[in-house]
């Protein structure tokens, strides 16, 4: 049996519903019900009765949930679960027996957004500058604790950002609403506290619904990996399942970084709002990171192109549209 923790999220779903149309036995773990059907157990991280029943009778386990914020309140909440929820599980997991464990950290242990040097291998400096980049720092080292001292073996996959592409184009999207429409970044940057740049973002708004083209104060245009769910899914099977796997460190990502300058003309073009460009102080978001590692000894291959993502998400949006009509 193989337990995916965070089943009920954008990933562990995708992952839980790969599994089980390969007839893999599945059980997820996660705070609410994924609604999926199947067995699994709600119930949190922090609940080390929960993480014994769910590792009863388990094989192998895909630790994908995370707590993720950008807000101080929830710091506390943050490393209770990515830190200290995770060596619950991985000593439960190797109480167990469990033969791989598969952790889910994030590029953001590099960071990214402020690299020593392009293309960010694994090789890179690991010099997080966020709390939550910390956490999954902290959770990498307990991975390599357990690698060290126990018969376990483990596999961590550092996440490049992750979307579905139907919330390419969707406002209300937790991610994408704010990165690419300029009221809901407004709206983001205030429950953030961050009443400066929301001013910023207020003097540009134009009077009507509109995209924003993010840059640096220098002008210079945005520039991030946005990898499709479907490619995250095929690469967390590879590290469950290839022997070359085990012991590994490997950037799980989109073969190359999107140029927000480029992006934001074809979103445009796909809901016909105007482009309104932003220049935010500092360095802004500019990075490129590496899949090599995962491709030559996994055989990875991204199959979910930005132009191919587009067009599931403009069938995303006409969809949404008809439903709003039909109302």
């Amino acid at each position: 049996m193989i337990l995916v923790t965070g089943s009920a999220g954008r990933v562990g779903r995708a992952v839980v519903a790969a599994l089980r149309s390969r007839d893999r036995i599945v059980r997820g773990l996660d705070l609410r019900p994924s609604g999926t059907g199947g067995e699994e157990i709600v119930g949190s991280l922090e609940d080390a009765e929960a993480i014994f029943k769910a590792m009863d009778g388990v094989s192998d386990v895909l630790h994908l949930g995370a707590f993720m914020s950008w807000l101080s309140a929830d710091r506390d909440s943050m490393f209770a679960v990515n830190v200290e929820g995770t060596r619950r599980l991985l000593d439960a997991a190797s109480l167990a027996g469990v033969r791989r464990f598969i952790f889910a950290s994030s590029g953001e242990v590099y960071p990214e957004n402020r690299p020593e040097f392009l293309p960010i291998t694994e090789d890179h400096p690991l010099r997080p500058n966020s709390p939550y980049g910390l956490t999954k720092l902290l959770g990498e080292e307990l991975v390599h604790f357990h690698q060290r001292m126990g018969r376990m073996e483990t596999v961590i996959l550092r996440f490049s950002h992750t979307q579905d592409a139907g919330e390419l184009l969707d406002e209300e999207s937790f991610f994408s609403g704010p990165r690419f429409f300029l009221r809901p970044r407004i709206r983001q940057q205030l429950s953030f506290g961050n009443t400066a740049i929301a001013d910023l973002l207020r003097s540009h708004d134009i009077g009507e619904p509109s995209h924003i083209l993010a840059r640096n104060e220098d002008g210079r245009p945005f520039r991030m990996h946005i990898t499709d769910t479907r490619d995250m899914v095929a690469g967390i099977l590879l590290a469950l399942d290839h022997p070359k796997a085990a012991g590994g460190t490997f950037n799980l990502g989109a073969d190359e970084p999107v140029n927000f300058a480029e992006l934001l003309p074809k979103i445009s073009s796909l809901t016909g709002l105007p482009i309104v460009t932003v220049d935010f102080p500092g360095d802004g978001v500019y990075y490129h990171t590496s899949n090599e590692r995962i491709r030559n000894t996994l055989g990875f291959e991204a199959q979910w192109t930005m132009d191919r993502m587009l067009d599931d998400a403009a069938a995303a949006r006409r969809r949404r549209g008809a439903m709003e009509q039909g109302q």
